[in-house]
């Protein structure tokens, strides 16, 4: 089987053919090509819900807002948690264990869970309602049993996190900083600790939830932006982030830069009023807020921050990265996120208007 067009590759967009069955056989160069988009299948690290559904409803949930995300061009998910009492975020993980064994027809690879919640701090929930916990050994314990975890929010100032760290990266977790208070020292120290014991770091909605970089507090922000290894989700709705502080993000941290959705129930369905993790939220005019007036995740699929960035100057190529390339190398998944002979057959394919045209995953078309 074989696709045709302009082959987004990881340096250049060449025109060309991609031939495959499960996986990418051959890529070839061709004189001319027609005028659409082959892109590497999206991977969305962080995304809660979509189209009505949330990660907490259970498995038909969560195979639902997959089916939903793989429209929008997203191959590969991972249904991430929201701080919940502690047995609804386990029922959650354990949840996300069962859609990953069986799939899901017509979706995405589902690769683990993103537990986001309870182990952040109780001063920067942002929208996470206020059941915040520190990370006690007998808890991270009981998350890694279910064997579904695949990176975890984590406030490095609470109680208990430097002992949970270590188990965290021994079971190859990555290691999120974000929802933290931390300052810039207690964050170099956290990323430090990660790495020293073998794992990956990253941070949780660059800018979000965390305390803002200034001349004399530089915070969070400046310790993962002066940190060589660590890797940065960012929410490129240009709500969240201003357009120029992706592009200084994007310029300092490079392919340790990924784009997320963290999108929420609402995602899909217009203006209105709608809920996150229990909590009343309206979304107006594409903007999701808490009745406080705080953002409560996003309506973002990964489609539309891939043009939010084209429309900033990024060229496509770069664009690819944010949105699949990035993210495999931070969750080490070196058998996707690149047109590259031996890859998963997982497609994107994109109008010249960058719109959703066709998505494929393991060498099938699924929309």
């Amino acid at each position: 089987m074989h696709l045709d067009g302009q082959l987004v590759l990881p340096n250049s967009v060449i025109p060309g053919r991609i031939t495959f069955d499960t996986h990418i056989t051959t890529i070839t160069p061709l004189p001319e090509a027609p005028d659409r988009y082959i892109l590497p299948g999206f991977i969305d690290t962080h995304v809660h819900g979509g189209n009505g559904h949330d990660t907490m409803d259970g498995p038909d949930a969560i195979r639902a807002l997959s089916r939903f995300h793989l429209a929008h061009g997203t191959t590969t998910i991972l249904p991430t948690t929201i701080t919940r009492p502690w047995p609804d975020v386990m029922d959650a993980l354990r949840a996300i264990a069962e859609v990953r064994k069986t799939g899901v027809q017509n979706g995405p690879a589902i690769h683990g869970a993103h537990l986001e919640g309870p182990f952040v701090s109780p001063h920067k929930l942002g929208a996470q309602p206020p059941y915040a916990i520190p990370p006690e050994t007998h808890r991270v314990r009981e998350a890694l049993e279910t064997g579904i975890v695949r990176v975890v929010t984590l406030a490095p100032e609470l109680p208990h996190a430097e002992t949970a760290i270590p188990l965290f990266t021994k079971a190859g977790v990555r290691v999120s900083l974000g929802h933290t208070i931390a300052s810039c020292e207690q964050t170099t120290t956290a990323l430090c600790q990660i790495c020293a014991t073998g794992g990956t770091a990253g941070a949780t909605h660059l800018f979000n939830a965390m305390n803002p970089l200034t001349g004399r507090d530089p915070g969070p922000v400046a310790a993962l932006f002066c940190h060589d290894e660590a890797h940065a989700e960012m929410i490129f709705d240009t709500h969240h982030v201003h357009p120029d502080s992706f592009k200084l993000a994007h310029k300092i941290l490079d392919r340790r830069l990924l784009f997320i959705t963290d999108a929420m129930r609402g995602a899909g369905q217009g203006d209105g009023p709608s809920q996150l993790g229990g909590q009343n939220v309206t979304i107006t005019n594409g903007i999701a807020r808490l009745d406080n007036g705080s953002l409560a995740g996003s309506v973002l699929t990964l489609d539309q921050a891939l043009r939010n960035a084209l429309a900033t100057g990024t060229p496509l190529h770069k664009a690819a990265q944010l949105v699949s390339s990035n993210a495999a190398r931070y969750l080490g998944l070196t058998d996707r996120g690149e047109l590259q002979p031996d890859r998963r057959a997982d497609f994107t394919l994109l109008n010249t208007s960058y719109g959703i045209d066709e998505v494929w995953t393991d060498g099938s078309r699924k929309a």
